[in-house]
């Protein structure tokens, strides 16, 4: 990190780099020291991701590049598209998460990572059930799954220790799950993802989450149905989808909203689409005004 600041203060030609702009693209974890170091020196610096247009309609690095008639990807293209791209897009500045936010992340990672594994096991265990399998298999396939059965737990306790740990964090839990459809499992997902002052307003936060419908359509002759953009992580939505289908029961508000585009024509995974985005609505509002769920629809 001491010759990437030193760089920037070289190009800069002094040691104040607050009036340099440092764009960088989200690379899981791998850019998070680099963006923390530049940010801590005073530079502005930000994150945006390679793929999609992101919460605040930014346009996205890659379809830049497209734009620019990049078709080689090298170090030395990409660096000068990126320059290209911060000059010309001004991307929103980004901060670092709270420390006790960036914890609950790494943890629900880790979860998140168990649990795939877990169910990837299961899956195995089902096909050599299915065939007959190999005795020795079987049981060592049963003995992972116990293992990480017992590891997930292990997380889940610490992710609740964690919460519990954290005031702020448990009382904007306890917020969330004021809203009927939200869960302790979402809520805690969601805690980290709508952590203040990440969104400036609630259409940000599912754009993020890629719940905002993406539509195709030219002139009279092609006119497909919306879709949801499915932008950004497909663990946090299945998770969604599935309180969604509980609020469409129990939730005043989302349940009016269902029944609505029901009677307006709409499909029923259209009609969920738009309770998940209704959800995410809801729960930035309880956090930005830190008041409960007080349903309209009552």
């Amino acid at each position: 990190m001491a010759t990437l600041l030193n760089w920037v203060k070289n190009k800069a030609k002094c040691d104040d780099i607050s009036a340099f702009h440092a764009v960088l693209e989200a690379t899981g974890p791998y850019h998070e020291i680099a963006a923390e170091a530049l940010f801590d020196a005073g530079c502005k610096v930000s994150v945006v991701n390679p793929a999609y247009t992101n919460a605040s309609t930014t346009l996205s690095t890659r379809s830049f590049a497209q734009g620019l008639g990049v078709k080689t990807k090298t170090d030395h293209t990409d660096a000068d598209s990126l320059a290209r791209y911060a000059l010309l897009v001004q991307p929103p500045a980004w901060q670092p998460p709270p420390p006790q936010y960036r914890q609950l992340q790494i943890l629900q990672a880790r979860k998140q990572a168990l649990e795939t594994d877990l169910q990837r096991e299961r899956n195995r265990l089902e096909k050599q059930q299915a065939t007959r399998g190999e005795p020795l298999v079987v049981e060592s396939i049963q003995r992972m799954i116990q293992h990480l059965e017992n590891e997930r737990q292990v997380l889940e306790q610490a992710l609740e220790t964690h919460v519990q740990a954290h005031p702020d964090l448990s009382h904007d839990r306890g917020l969330l799950q004021s809203i009927q459809g939200v869960g302790p499992v979402v809520s805690t997902l969601l805690l980290p993802i709508l952590q203040p002052g990440r969104f400036k307003d609630a259409p940000q936060a599912a754009a993020y989450l890629g719940l905002v419908p993406v539509e195709h359509q030219s002139g009279t002759s092609i006119k497909g149905r919306p879709r949801l953009s499915k932008a950004g992580n497909a663990t946090v939505r299945a998770k969604l989808y599935m309180a969604a289908i509980v609020a469409a029961r129990y939730n005043p508000d989302v349940k009016a909203l269902y029944e609505r585009l029901l009677a307006k024509g709409k499909s029923k995974m259209s009609a969920l689409g738009a309770c998940m985005r209704k959800l995410v609505h809801l729960c930035f509002g309880v956090l930005k005004h830190q008041t409960s769920y007080l349903p309209k629809s009552a």
